[in-house]
């Protein structure tokens, strides 16, 4: 693996679930007892932004109580240690890559501790409650702010960003996702496109696992942590 020199790594819901926060693809189309049409649609923000801001006040409010778990710790030490680069894409709004150390992340469905004006598109750092009577001070006629946060049926963030990497990467890991969200799901027959090796680590097999040249499947904690070990083996002792 010491020829492997790019490496991007996709992370989902998965790797934080072991900190204490929960996954929303419900088989019973819940998030945290919300439809989410109500709470992660640009129809639901329309037709109730209070209950909208009050969900994602919730999220941000529980940031604190949860810590990195040791696969995102795993994740930030290989970005160090790696003699090449490593691009994190994650799918993740919380801050837990950030907190364990990882600096090149790219948060494709936004930030949970942004707010955004939803004219300007201009995004500032909001780690308090947000409410619909915050306005931005980007505009002539300031407007209401709303969560940095990719609903469904908006475009996911920095797509040309996460396509060039692709491109350039020997090495693709796709880490607790569930392979039915795309453009997402798409990435690894992106990184096969140009070559390279690709993996799937996850509790189970996702969608796409077909893709995958390989897998690896157990808790994100032990799973992340061990192949990281063997890859910075790899650069130690050629």
């Amino acid at each position: 693996m010491v020829g492997k020199d790019n490496i991007v790594i996709l992370t989902g819901a998965g790797v934080s679930a072991e900190s204490g926060i929960r996954t929303f693809r419900a088989s019973d189309g819940l998030w945290e007892e919300h439809r989410i049409e109500d709470v992660a649609t640009p129809e639901g923000y329309q037709r109730d932004p209070e209950l909208v801001q009050q969900f994602y006040n919730a999220r941000r409010a529980l940031l604190p109580t949860v810590v990195p778990n040791a696969a995102h710790y795993a994740l930030a030490r290989l970005e160090r240690e790696w003699p090449g680069t490593v691009t994190l894409v994650t799918q993740n709004i919380d801050d837990l890559h950030e907190r364990a150390g990882s600096r090149n992340v790219i948060h494709m469905h936004g930030e949970l501790l942004k707010a955004r004006c939803p004219h300007s598109n201009q995004t500032i750092a909001w780690p308090g409650p947000l409410h619909t009577t915050d306005l931005c001070h980007c505009c002539q006629f300031p407007e209401p702010l709303r969560p940095h946060v990719v609903w469904f049926g908006e475009m996911p963030l920095m797509l040309d960003h996460i396509y060039h990497a692709l491109s350039e990467a020997s090495l693709f890991i796709a880490i607790g996702t569930s392979g039915n969200v795309y453009p997402a799901a798409g990435f690894v027959h992106e990184a096969a496109m140009h070559n390279a090796h690709t993996l799937e680590i996850n509790l189970e097999p996702s969608e796409v696992q077909n893709h995958f040249n390989e897998h690896r499947y157990g808790p994100a904690t032990r799973m992340v942590t061990d192949y990281v070990d063997e890859l910075l083996a790899g650069v130690s002792h050629p």
